[in-house]
């Protein structure tokens, strides 16, 4: 059995809710592979693309670093910045394909690990996303960044919504990319406390918290799992391994509270920079539909659903994604 702690919560089940995960752990048992050790809570394991730099910070009275990459454009440099964040199940290491294809562009990159994930400090506090916006801002202010285009993935769709919405001078572009919190969850569920659901993920079994982050990636990937995505996976659960996970699961059952608790559907009307909302048609069962009312709330925004592919199109159609990427930063 799982060591159990008073102290955290639901590992990385962010949008699945417990009858749809127990459903499929029924129709699919997976068991837990013996040969993943014990995983970084800080991902200091996990591989960058590119060399990792710390930014300290003091957050509720606690000293914290945040860990991003600045990347320098290849070959000659438009003098553009691009600011890539990421999901909620993610770091920046994910994004490499991305990076290249825009620094190739000539855009300079930088990539936080927003604090709570990554390779960044994983404190226990009020997580929220005007508390990520603000440190994002504070370290482009220290890298001598005045604008930068902006492009959220995931949960980081909503932080480029409240980021641009926020700070407006300093947004030169957004890019809304699958973004979660396409509705107001407060009207659709109830609220379940923090002690209730780090209870539940400190209960699982070695062998639930690998379906569980099975689970949380395979959906992803609709009708089109491939083997290499299992290294998302192992991401998820190796620290579920670790002595530090109480720490992490705690923090994990905190931040997956920012949907309910900070919605962003009220920040969209006050987005002012021009803005491409992008994902894959079959991230969910009416992303289409959700994603067309996001780009209508904004004025002037670009929409392009791509056929066929789940919530991660820069890995599942990479050509498609980073074409539509630079050809509306280059618009």
């Amino acid at each position: 059995m799982r060591r159990t702690n008073p102290w955290s919560r639901s590992a990385f089940a962010i949008l699945i809710c417990a009858a749809a995960l127990t459903g499929l752990n029924a129709q699919q048992p997976r068991k837990a592979p013996a040969d993943i050790k014990p995983g970084s809570i800080t991902y200091e394991d996990i591989a960058y693309p590119h060399p990792v730099h710390y930014l300290p910070l003091t957050l509720y009275g606690q000293d914290v670093r945040m860990a991003y990459m600045d990347v320098p454009a290849a070959g000659q440099p438009n003098g553009r910045t691009v600011v890539l964040f990421h999901g909620m199940n993610f770091g920046g290491f994910y994004f490499g394909g991305p990076i290249e294809a825009l620094r190739n562009a000539g855009y300079r990159v930088v990539v936080p690990d927003q604090i709570g994930f990554g390779r960044s400090s994983k404190p226990v506090l009020p997580y929220n996303f005007h508390d990520m916006a603000l440190n994002s801002r504070t370290l482009l202010q220290s890298l001598g960044i005045a604008r930068a285009a902006i492009v959220g993935h995931s949960m980081g769709g909503m932080l480029a919504s409240r980021f641009a919405a926020s700070y407006p001078d300093m947004t030169e572009r957004a890019v809304l990319y699958d973004p979660i919190g396409l509705t107001d969850p407060r009207w659709e569920q109830p609220w379940h406390s923090a002690e209730e659901t780090y209870k539940a993920t400190m209960a699982r079994t070695n062998d639930q918290a690998w379906q569980a982050a099975y689970a949380n990636i395979e959906r992803y990937f609709p009708d089109a799992w491939k083997p290499e995505y299992e290294q998302y996976v192992r991401i998820l659960y190796a620290p579920t391994l670790s002595s530090d996970w109480p720490r992490l699961a705690m923090v994990r059952t905190i931040v997956q509270q920012i949907t309910y608790l900070d919605p962003v559907v009220h920040d969209w009307e006050h987005i002012k920079a021009k803005t491409l909302v992008i994902g894959g048609e079959r991230d969910g069962q009416n992303f289409p539909a959700l994603a067309k009312h996001i780009a209508d709330m904004i004025p002037g925004a670009q929409l392009v659903v791509i056929p066929g592919v789940g919530h991660v199109p820069h890995i599942q159609a990479p050509e498609i994604f980073n074409r539509e990427l630079l050809k509306f930063l280059g618009s």
